[in-house]
């Protein structure tokens, strides 16, 4: 009997990256490409029409970024398997990837043997980290998930407004900005706000 053939599809915004990786998968016995997505609605669009058995998911595209195309396909295919692959590796990056339901998390500087190791991995349900994904993770500071309102103050500090600037762009008094302010510091564990702002770009908190 023929071993089953595992259908992948790719989602990435880079054409050259998305035909790289499907000469990879075409090479490799037993693995087909579903087919090719460049933004993650199209992702969506694609899983729907031909449910492959594993997905190759960009973390920053156009029109739809690939942790929300995970979460919109997990709500219809709860049992769906992702590998994400990205140049990104902060950890707050990883952290909301794996919690969207991704089993794996790659850098798309990997070899070859590496992806397909993945793949395979994950088709079989094993959840597949590198070692410095891993240590990433490791170095997330323990209680740093951040509420709304303060995710918002900070996405503003990198934006480099200022405290009374975000307090009108909100429309919440200042003093309330400063002790949101106050409470960043402490979550990131740095000493003022462009340390706070460097941690954020650093660890994939905030896109910029």
């Amino acid at each position: 009997m023929r071993p089953e053939t595992i259908q992948v599809l790719i989602a990435d915004d880079h054409p050259v990256v998305c035909r790289g990786l499907a000469a990879i998968i075409r090479c490799e016995s037993g693995m087909s490409v579903a087919g090719q997505a460049s933004d993650g609605r199209q992702a969506v669009q694609m899983f729907n029409e031909h449910r492959p058995d594993v997905t190759l998911m960009d973390l920053r595209m156009p029109v739809m970024g690939g942790v929300e195309a995970i979460l919109t396909i997990r709500k219809s295919f709860p049992a769906a398997v992702f590998i994400v692959l990205t140049t990104y590796h902060g950890d707050e990056d990883i952290h909301r990837a794996l919690k969207a339901g991704a089993q794996s998390y790659l850098l798309k500087g990997m070899s070859d043997t590496e992806l397909i190791g993945a793949i395979r991995n994950v088709h079989a349900g094993i959840r597949y980290l590198p070692k410095p994904i891993m240590d990433s993770l490791a170095s997330r500071p323990p209680n740093s998930e951040l509420k709304d309102r303060e995710l918002q103050i900070l996405t503003l500090i990198v934006k480099g407004l200022s405290n009374r600037e975000i307090a009108a762009a909100l429309g919440i008094a200042e003093a309330t900005v400063k002790w949101h302010v106050n409470i960043l510091l402490s979550r990131l564990n740095v000493s003022d706000r462009t340390q706070a702002a460097v941690a954020a770009l650093h660890r994939g908190i905030v896109e910029f």
